[in-house]
């Protein structure tokens, strides 16, 4: 069995570090902190979810950073490896916006509509 076929908490650092391309890194502190940028995602969703407050501009910034660092497929599976289903149509909206996600991907995920009028409005 391949060691990344399915990622989980054990396998989950390691698999990013290798996949993690980011020539102006000087220490593992960069390292964490760029992953760290998931964590901040999911609480910028939650306060979504919660208060209908939507940072757009935040967001597609921590995503940029995490896909030019991590490169889309690799990001893609850890994005969805760590966010809550709940999360799963904001997430997969902006990753279509950002053409990091084929609309026919994931395809049981519904696009968030109010997320797609925000970005339509940028």
């Amino acid at each position: 069995m391949h060691l990344f076929e399915e990622l989980n908490d054990e396998n989950f650092i390691l698999y990013a570090s290798r996949y993690y391309d980011n020539p102006q890194c000087t220490s593992v502190e960069e390292f964490y902190q760029d992953l760290k940028r998931i964590k901040y995602l999911k609480k910028l969703f939650r306060r979504y979810l919660e208060n209908d407050e939507l940072k757009e501009r935040l967001i597609l910034n921590h995503l940029v950073v995490i896909y030019n660092v991590f490169g889309i497929e690799a990001a893609n599976r850890m994005m969805f490896f760590k966010m809550e289903e709940k999360y799963w149509p904001i997430l997969k909206t902006f990753l279509v916006y950002l053409h990091y996600l084929h609309e026919d991907k994931y395809v049981e995920i519904p696009l968030e509509p109010d997320v797609i009028s925000a970005l339509r409005n940028l």
